[in-house]
């Protein structure tokens, strides 16, 4: 004998948990269409920033000139040492997801991709 309760109870709690995810979704999905469309035109960007906390110091000529070369010093420091380690940072993320595709089903690592898509594109700065 088949029984139904049982199965209904299943259902319920099965349809119960699809209704509470895809509403977890659809929140998500509101939020960072409200970052996107609003939350970026009000903030300004990491360079504004910068150039605001400067200017309240009341620098002179001179200083803004040595800040400048300064950043600009450091920039092409931090520029170079990304490109140094790109490679290994590459290598490093192939074996964790040579990992991940031992560990994951086919269609669970198809979904993971895509999923991580929409993170790092989420994670984009803006051209500052």
């Amino acid at each position: 004998m088949i029984n139904v309760e049982g199965k209904s109870v299943w259902q319920i709690r099965a349809a119960t948990l699809g209704v509470l995810a895809l509403g977890f979704v659809v929140g998500v999905l509101a939020l960072q269409s409200y970052n996107n469309w609003f939350g970026a035109v009000n903030q300004p960007t990491k360079k504004e920033r910068y150039e605001e906390a400067f200017n309240k110091l009341g620098l002179t000529e001179a200083q803004k000139s040595e800040i400048q070369k300064t950043v600009q010093e450091t920039r092409e420091k931090l520029q170079s040492l990304r490109q140094e380690s790109e490679p290994r940072v590459q290598e490093i993320r192939a074996q964790n997801d040579e990992k991940l595709q031992r560990i994951l089903s086919p269609e669970q690592w198809q979904k993971f991709q895509r999923e991580r898509e929409i993170i790092r594109q989420s994670e984009k700065p803006p051209n500052n």
